[in-house]
Order: structure tokens, then C-alpha cells, then sequence
């Protein structure tokens, strides 16, 4: 059942649609992170413009999501090499 929900993003109120309740839960729990590293930024650097408070809020969470795309790949490769290893050892001692 398809929803609309409203959420606040540095001060500007956003209808979206959410499709399930997980979706409105990420929804919801996006724009509180969002609003949170705005809110770090504001105070580091209270003068400089939302575009650029945006822009680092946008080039960090970019960052991340690289950097976990990268740790889930390689932990990926480690279960299959896990996988062929115990393959091999099953195929040895079963005959």
C-alpha cells in the first residue's frame, strides 16, 4: 500500500511516496542522517552556503557508500574463495 509522506530536508519540507512501511522507515531514517551531518557542517562551518553544506553532505555519503560497496565486495570474494576451499576439502576426503 502506497503511501505519501512528508520529511524535512535543511529546513525544506518533501512529499514523497513510500511503498511499503520498511520504505517510509529508510525514507524517515535517510532525511534524520541527512539532517544530522547538515547539522555537523552548519556548526564547522557556519558561514559557508547550503549549497556547499549540501555538497558535503552529498560527497561523504557518496564516500561511504563506495567504501562499503568495497568491503562487501571483498568479503564476496572471501566466501567464495571460503567455498571452494571447503569444496576441495569435501571432494578430497569423500573420495
Amino acid at each position: 500500500m502506497e503511501q505519501r509522506i512528508k520529511i524535512r530536508i535543511a529546513e525544506r519540507e518533501y512529499s514523497m511516496k513510500a511503498s511499503t512501511p520498511q520504505s517510509e522507515e529508510l525514507i524517515r531514517l535517510a532525511a534524520t542522517s541527512i539532517n544530522s551531518r547538515i547539522n555537523g557542517y552548519l556548526a564547522k562551518y557556519p558561514d559557508k552556503p547550503m549549497t556547499d553544506i549540501l555538497s558535503f553532505v552529498a560527497l561523504n555519503e557518496v564516500i561511504n557508500g563506495i567504501s562499503m560497496q568495497r568491503k562487501l565486495d571483498s568479503a564476496k570474494a572471501e566466501a567464495e574463495r571460503l567455498k571452494s576451499l571447503t569444496d576441495s576439502y569435501l571432494d578430497e576426503i569423500g573420495g
